[in-house]
């Protein structure tokens, strides 16, 4: 029992690292992938190429490799005069990628609103902030409410990654664990993650169902 008990804090310790990783993440890269998605789609070229050209980068490497990147490029490059804690590297990669990610989502929800919304708001004599604000982005909320939960349940689980950079989270200390001969902790580590996505799964379809007025 005592053993048991020890695993638990160690791992309940860990978590933590996880969690504080997934929402730091969660509140920067909702607006930031807002912020790009709006560089995807604007009519001057250059900043939508070099927009485009940045997401299809970040989407097409593995998470692992921009914590590589993040973490030892900066202090190589430099001589060892720039370089990032372990945390604020994780937290940089972290954003960054999934940044990327919403930036599609949401470019893919705005994309998908009939242009007639546009030209009735504007019939109406609003000005494009008013219509985008309070005829279009409600309207975006409702259709990417499932990717992006997608996205954020995923999320959850990547932060597992931030061990290859030694950050003691969950997994990293369940195999602690395991170089002491037990192996369940590990099992034991999938838990917490069951659990965390549980929430979040009915936490998503709560909020589904509050949007569904807009079917009718």
């Amino acid at each position: 029992m005592e053993q048991f008990l020890n695993v638990t804090e160690q791992l309940f310790k860990g978590f933590g690292e996880n969690c504080f990783i997934f929402i730091i993440t969660l509140l920067l890269a909702l607006p930031i992938g807002l912020i790009v998605s709006m560089g995807s789609m604007s009519k001057f070229r250059p900043l939508k190429f070099l927009t485009k050209t940045v997401v299809w980068i970040i989407r097409g490497t593995p998470l692992m490799l921009q914590l590589f990147v993040v973490f030892y490029i900066p202090p190589l490059m430099s001589d060892g005069q720039v370089s990032f804690p372990r945390m604020q590297a994780a937290l940089i990669a972290f954003v960054i990628n999934y940044s990327a990610y919403l930036s599609e989502i949401y470019r893919g929800g705005i994309e998908s609103i009939p242009k007639g919304q546009y030209e009735a708001g504007q019939v109406l004599g609003l000005r494009k902030s008013h219509i985008f604000f309070r005829i279009i982005l409600l309207q975006v909320i409702k259709r990417i409410t499932a990717p992006i939960g997608n996205e954020i349940i995923t999320l959850v689980k990547d932060t597992s990654l931030a061990s290859v950079i030694a950050i003691p989270e969950i997994l990293m200390n369940a195999k602690d664990f395991s170089m002491e001969g037990l192996i369940w902790p590990l099992f034991y580590s999938a838990l917490f993650f069951l659990a965390f996505c549980g929430i979040l799964t009915l936490l998503f379809s709560f909020i589904e169902k509050k949007l569904d007025f807009f079917k009718s």
